[in-house]
């Protein structure tokens, strides 16, 4: 008689960093319904999502907490022992999608299409991070020359489309999302360091049960990439959609 087989060991869940992430992704979405209202006229009165520190901060703060999430999730994927095989596949996925958002961008905004936004920006840095890891401690110190770099050091070199994916630009470039190397290698390098820390020091602030009303948050913030693909394209098909009925 054959022994039987071992239980599976369940993996173990971070529904806290899900949760984040979920909270990110629909803040993102929010911001992107109101430009998409303001884009087709019918947001009164017209916002300037260009300059307005109301948008532009907003922004910020929202790919702050993204490029934060993926430094912890990079944490919980080292922790769990995933293999280069996967990261790779993981990567593809994000590097292809960021393609297409280059040719869909291309095709509704053809003088200021995407071609460094926060897709490509996180398809780099997760290498980065990736080969950055054992430095643990010294993520700190590099996260903090990462986004202190762009603020003293800028060159025209960097300003064009083929170079301004570094950061160190003299001006900001005429397009929709633009999420450089620097200073934002820094927030993922962060997020990854505190992701290490908490794991080796405070396991159960990351992996605590979320209360139950954040429960969906969880659920919704472990599809991001499949969320973020689609949450545009059926804000606009309503918009439209809504704009030909009424």
């Amino acid at each position: 008689m054959t022994a039987p087989a071992a239980a599976a060991v369940p993996r173990e869940r971070f529904d806290r960093v899900d949760a984040l992430r979920g909270a990110a992704m629909l803040w993102m979405a929010a911001f992107h319904f109101a430009f998409d209202l303001n884009h087709f006229g019918l947001l009164e009165p017209r916002q300037d999502f260009y300059r307005d520190p109301l948008w532009t901060l907003q922004r910020t703060a929202i790919v702050s907490l993204f490029l934060f999430t993926a430094g912890l999730g990079q944490a919980l994927a080292l922790d769990a022992g995933q293999p280069a095989a996967r990261f790779w596949r993981r990567w593809a996925q994000v590097a292809g999608c960021a393609v297409l958002v280059s040719a869909g961008s291309a095709l509704m905004f053809p003088a200021s299409w995407i071609s460094f936004g926060v897709l490509h920006g996180i398809a780099l840095m997760l290498v980065v991070a990736r080969f950055a890891a054992p430095l643990r401690a010294g993520l700190w110190p590099l996260g903090a020359v990462a986004i202190a770099l762009p603020h003293l050091v800028q060159h025209p070199f960097f300003d064009t489309r083929w170079t301004n994916w570094v950061g160190l630009v003299t001006r900001k470039p005429i397009t929709e999302d633009y999420v450089p190397l620097l200073p934002w290698l820094g927030v993922m390098l962060w997020g990854l360091a505190v992701g290490q820390w908490l794991l080796a020091n405070r396991r159960g602030v990351l992996a605590a049960a979320v209360p139950r009303f954040a429960q969906p948050l969880a659920a919704l913030g472990r599809w991001p990439l499949t969320f973020y693909m689609l949450h545009q394209p059926v804000l606009i098909g309503a918009i439209l959609a809504w704009r030909y009925v009424s």
